[in-house]
C-alpha cells in the first residue's frame, strides 16, 4: 500500500444539500476544489428547492452524523472542519460531542439559521431560536471564528445594540474571532468587521455587487475554512477569504429563474 499523500489539505464540510449548487455542501466542494483542498462532505439535511425558495427539508440523524464525521477523522488528515446548517438541536450535541476530542483542528462555524433567503426584517422562530441558542452554548467555544451576517449575528447576541456589541458578546462565549459581514452598507460598497479579543475591529470594505447571489456565506466560510487548511494564519485567511468571495459573487451567473449562482471556478473560466 502506498503512503499517505499529504501535499492535498483535506477539510470536513457538515451543511445542507442544495441541488441548486447555490450553497450548502456543493458551494463547499467548489470552493474548496477550486482553492486545492480536498472536501470530505457530511450532509445534514436533504432539501428540495429552486433557485427561489425552499420547498421541503429532510433532516439527517444524529447518529449517522457522528459515523460519518467519525470515519473521516480517523481516517484522513483533516486539517480544517466548517460548520455550516443544523436543522436539530440533537445534531449540533452531536458535533459538539465530537469536536472536543479534536481541539488542535481548526473550526469555521457559519451560523445558518434558516435556509430561506433572508428578507430585511426578519422574524426567529422559536426553533431558529432554539437551534441559535445550541449555536451560542456549544458551538462557538470550540470555533476558530465564525462568520455571520449582520442579521444572524443578532439572532445569536440578541442584547447587542450594534455590530461590535454583537461580536463582543459571542467573543465572551470563548469563540476566537469573530467576522460579520454587511456591517454597513452604502451605495458604492459593502463593509465586513473583524474581532479579535483585546484587540481594536478592522473593517474590509468591498464594492458593492448589482446582482443578487445565494450563498455568499456558504462561499466565504468554505473559502475561510480552505485557507485555514493549507495552514495560512487566519489573519490572512480571513483576508483571502473574502477576496475569494467577493470574485465569485462579481462572476455570478443566473442558472434558472430566481436568484444568482457564484462562480467559485472564476479564475479559470474569464479566458474562455
Amino acid at each position: 500500500m502506498s503512503e499517505l499523500n499529504r501535499t492535498i489539505p483535506v477539510m470536513i464540510s457538515l451543511s445542507s444539500h442544495d441541488p441548486t449548487g447555490s450553497t450548502g455542501v456543493q458551494a463547499d466542494i467548489e470552493t474548496s476544489f477550486s482553492l486545492g483542498v480536498h472536501c470530505c462532505p457530511i450532509i445534514t439535511a436533504l432539501c428540495a428547492r429552486d433557485t427561489r425558495q425552499l420547498i421541503d427539508l429532510q433532516p439527517t440523524g444524529a447518529s449517522l452524523l457522528i459515523e460519518q464525521m467519525r470515519a473521516i477523522l480517523e481516517d484522513m488528515p483533516v486539517t480544517a472542519i466548517k460548520l455550516g446548517y443544523f436543522c436539530q438541536v440533537d445534531q449540533i450535541e452531536a458535533v459538539h460531542s465530537i469536536l472536543q476530542d479534536y481541539p488542535h483542528i481548526p473550526v469555521v462555524l457559519d451560523p445558518v439559521l434558516t435556509l430561506s433567503i433572508k428578507t430585511s426584517s426578519p422574524t426567529e422562530t422559536s426553533s431558529e431560536r432554539k437551534l441559535s441558542d445550541a449555536l451560542v452554548q456549544l458551538l462557538l467555544p470550540l470555533a476558530s471564528i465564525t462568520t455571520p451576517d449582520i442579521v444572524e449575528a443578532q439572532q445569536l447576541a440578541r442584547q447587542a445594540d450594534s455590530a461590535a456589541a454583537c461580536a463582543r458578546e459571542m467573543l465572551a462565549y470563548n469563540c476566537d474571532s469573530v467576522l460579520i459581514t454587511g456591517v454597513k452598507r452604502t451605495e458604492q460598497h459593502i463593509i465586513n468587521c473583524f474581532y479579535r479579543p483585546s484587540q481594536p475591529a478592522r473593517e474590509f470594505r468591498w464594492p458593492r455587487v448589482q446582482q443578487f447571489s445565494h450563498g455568499s456565506g456558504a462561499t466565504l466560510s468554505a473559502s475561510l475554512s480552505a485557507y485555514l487548511a493549507h495552514g495560512l494564519l487566519l489573519t490572512d485567511a480571513v483576508e483571502q477569504a473574502q477576496l475569494f468571495t467577493w470574485n465569485s459573487l462579481r462572476a455570478s451567473r443566473r442558472l434558472g429563474m430566481g436568484h444568482c449562482t457564484p462562480n467559485r471556478l472564476f479564475w479559470c473560466q474569464n479566458n474562455h
